[in-house]
């Protein structure tokens, strides 16, 4: 069993940035995918970001898009999203997904595996 492990979420103020971390425990982690969601208070849990394991195939949704970065590090088994000019409808428990084959869409709950237990971040104004 994979287990997903973020960090770097906090308190920030509007305009700052924030890197996240999402590290995979098994020293032998190959997925096809790994996404970032994230979930607002009353709200459903949405799609932040998406990159193949090999690097190749990127995607955003359009409320990150521009000012966000989806990065791995292979050797670490650590996928990252770095976040800029952050507002406060960012603010949201952010939540890293593997995806052990492809299935489908990037944005889809349903086509991840795991799941981490999620990181804080809240931007204040």
């Amino acid at each position: 069993q994979v287990q997903l492990v973020e960090s770097g979420g906090g308190l920030v103020q509007v305009g700052d940035f924030l890197r996240l971390s999402c590290t995979a425990s098994t020293r032998t982690f190959s997925p096809y995918r790994m996404g970032w969601f994230r979930q607002a208070p009353g709200k459903e849990r949405e799609f932040v970001a998406a990159i193949t394991w090999s690097g190749v195939s990127l995607n955003y949704a359009d409320s990150v898009k521009g000012r966000s970065t989806i990065s791995r590090d292979n050797a670490k088994n650590t996928v990252y999203l770095q976040m800029n000019s952050l507002k406060p409808e960012d603010t949201a428990v952010y939540y890293c997904a593997a995806a052990r084959t492809y299935r489908g869409s990037s944005s889809l709950e349903r086509n991840y595996d795991y799941w981490g237990q999620g990181t804080q971040v809240t931007v204040s104004s």
